[in-house]
């Protein structure tokens, strides 16, 4: 019915235009052939039958359905790997990085008076850290994770050597204590059920060593070890290269990733700072 009347009104239009006269009807006519919005609207009257006005509605319904711009991530153009170094330096402080953001609340390196008995207590709970990095990477329970084996980076042997050497100086060698057994229970809980957090804790566990961790390798020498360098602090091969192959690898892994698993593997980067600063501070003690 709403098509019919539709189609009576365009008619009396029509007719009383007729009616009217010639010279507007022709005057009318010459205006919608030199004028292209003129002619859109009376084609649409003169075939309101068969084109019910669909252009225009058309138009309307893709200019609201236009999909918005896609967010960028910070450093999302270089890779995931990128994502996650932004995402940690900024959980740095001012004086460990200039892309720091948070409020230091223990003593700058430079500053710490460390002990034997507390570097020992760092190291132990390292190496539990990290055998249990080690061995998930080669149980390898979620595929991925075999691409993290062999990389170059792994420290159990180099920290086993290195507490062998303090043994041999007549230091008792401590159990691993609760810094060190609940960061490894935890992360054990991970790899099994959650693989993008897990992920998240082995960059910056092995990334942050190779940065921060020798610098504070090198201050507590220099105060309580006549400046040895631990085998903690030593890699075979290129370090830059090592490090470039697993980012190669992360990125890749990452690939397969929606951007909601992206977010929660950047999520978890506070955690993996809590845990690792737990067994740091186990220096001072």
């Amino acid at each position: 019915m709403a098509s019919s009347i539709s189609i009576s009104q365009s008619q009396l239009f029509s007719n009383e235009i007729h009616v009217k006269t010639q010279k507007l009807r022709s005057a009318f006519a010459y205006v919608s052939l030199k004028t292209p919005s003129f002619q859109t609207g009376l084609l649409a009257k003169n075939h309101s039958r068969s084109m019910p006005k669909m252009p225009y509605r058309t138009v309307v319904t893709s200019a609201t359905t236009a999909e918005k711009p896609k967010k960028r991530y910070p450093g999302e153009a270089k890779g995931f790997v990128e994502e996650m170094r932004f995402v940690a330096m900024k959980l740095h402080t001012k004086d460990q990085a200039k892309e720091g953001e948070k409020e230091s609340d223990t003593q700058p390196v430079a500053k710490w008076e460390p002990t034997i008995e507390g570097y020992l207590k760092f190291l132990v709970d390292s190496k539990l850290v990290y055998d249990t990095l080690e061995k998930i990477v080669d149980k390898a329970l979620h595929p991925s994770y075999a691409e993290f084996r062999n990389t170059g980076l792994e420290r159990s042997e180099n920290l086993s050597r290195d507490l062998e050497w303090f043994k041999a100086q007549g230091h008792a060698i401590p159990e691993p204590s609760t810094p060190g057994t609940s960061y490894a229970q935890y992360l054990e809980e991970l790899a099994e059920k959650d693989p993008q957090a897990f992920i998240c804790h082995f960059y910056n566990i092995y990334f942050a060593h190779t940065a921060g961790g020798r610098m504070i390798g090198k201050k507590v020498a220099q105060k309580i070890l006549d400046n040895k360098e631990l085998e903690f602090y030593k890699w075979e091969g290129d370090l830059s290269q090592l490090l470039q192959n697993v980012r190669e690898k992360l990125n890749k892994v990452a690939e397969n990733w929606s951007r909601e698993e992206k977010n929660h593997c950047l999520e978890e980067t506070e955690k993996s700072f809590k845990y690792s600063g737990q067994i740091l501070r186990l220096i001072l003690s």
